[in-house]
């Protein structure tokens, strides 16, 4: 992993980029843990080393955990306060963290804007159902990418059944005001994904069908990928309601209301939100996301970038000072969208 980024300096600090990337509904991804009771051989692992990476090279470990409960609770407080709305929590998997009870629990309270979402593979949901209820949490997003034992084995690498992650849907459901599920397309599961929509549409749950990012950890399978092409025309044939939304920030999306419960297709041709420092990127042929999130990490980082970790800021120094915290950020998004990191 490269060297971190040093912070910006505090004095007349542009917030314009941090507030517009707020105002265009970019999230706030916070990561509990870089670890994983599964390891899906796609993952990202929100730019850490992903647990199936891990599993073949022990060389590769992700970074150590430096942010405790209370750290946590004061970098979201801060950057809620400076305008960001939209939290998302992961992982790795969220629930295998000791920090997930401590910081969901206590939360701070968040305006008619904000929002709060879990997401998780749902095996460890029944377990942590008891204190989960008792969460400001406003939706969980279960990750549902296979529909049987031995797909689940194939994408995940695990003996955990396919009953458990019904299992956590089902829990989820009994707590929370609002269920999604998101479904990756890839060769693995294509024979299964009229059977996760139906099981969606069956229980009245949105579901995300979602097209493949490349990364550096997943190119060895890349030709797993799948289009939705299928999945499209299959949604043609149940519903007339279509429509593209490519407002905001992150790429368009394809949105079908079967019923009455939204079905979104995350297609790589709808376009993305690109700025400055996306310009001279050497990555960016193979970016299909752009930027649409500012991503929290376990050691103290802030990313604004899934594929470049030497744009990683370290915040460790600035938790005693909310107000130099926000500083730094503001001043690192607005050199991040003016192409000057």
């Amino acid at each position: 992993m490269h060297e971190l980024t040093t912070p910006a300096e505090s004095h007349a600090v542009d917030y314009t980029a941090l507030q517009n990337f707020a105002a265009l509904r970019g999230q706030l991804r916070v990561s509990f843990t870089p670890h994983c009771n599964i390891a899906c051989w796609f993952c990202h692992n929100e730019g850490d080393v992903p647990p199936p990476l891990r599993r073949t090279d022990r060389s590769r470990q992700p970074r150590p955990r430096s942010l405790d409960a209370d750290s946590y609770l004061t970098l979201i407080g801060a950057l809620m306060d400076a305008g960001l709305k939209r939290v998302y929590f992961t992982g790795g998997e969220p629930l295998t963290s000791p920090m997930a009870r401590p910081v969901l629990e206590h939360l701070p309270q968040q305006g008619p804007d904000g929002s709060y979402t879990l997401i998780t593979n749902g095996t460890r949901v029944r377990t942590h159902q008891s204190w989960l209820r008792r969460t400001p949490l406003d939706k969980v997003k279960v990750s549902l990418h296979y529909f049987s034992d031995e797909s689940l084995r194939a994408i995940a690498g695990t003996r955990i059944g396919i009953d458990t992650v019904l299992d956590g849907i089902e829990a989820a459901c009994e707590i929370f005001p609002m269920v999604e599920l998101n479904t990756l397309l890839q060769k693995e599961n294509a024979a299964e994904v009229p059977r996760i929509l139906d099981f969606a549409l069956e229980r009245r749950l949105p579901v995300q069908f979602i097209e493949l990012v490349g990364t550096d950890f997943n190119e060895g399978r890349a030709s797993s990928a799948v289009s939705a092409d299928a999945i499209i025309a299959h949604l043609r044939t149940l519903t007339t309601d279509e429509h593209i939304e490519v407002a905001g920030v992150g790429q368009g999306r394809r949105v079908f209301r079967v019923d009455g419960i939204e079905i979104d297709v995350i297609h790589r041709n709808l376009g993305r939100h690109h700025v400055g420092q996306c310009g001279t990127c050497p990555l960016r042929a193979q970016c299909v996301e752009g930027f649409w999130a500012l991503r929290v990490d376990h050691g103290g980082g802030v990313q604004p970038c899934l594929l470049r970790d030497d744009l990683r800021l370290n915040v460790t120094d600035l938790l005693s000072d909310p107000g130099r915290l926000v500083d730094a950020v503001a001043g690192h998004v607005t050199s991040f969208t003016e192409g000057t990191l």
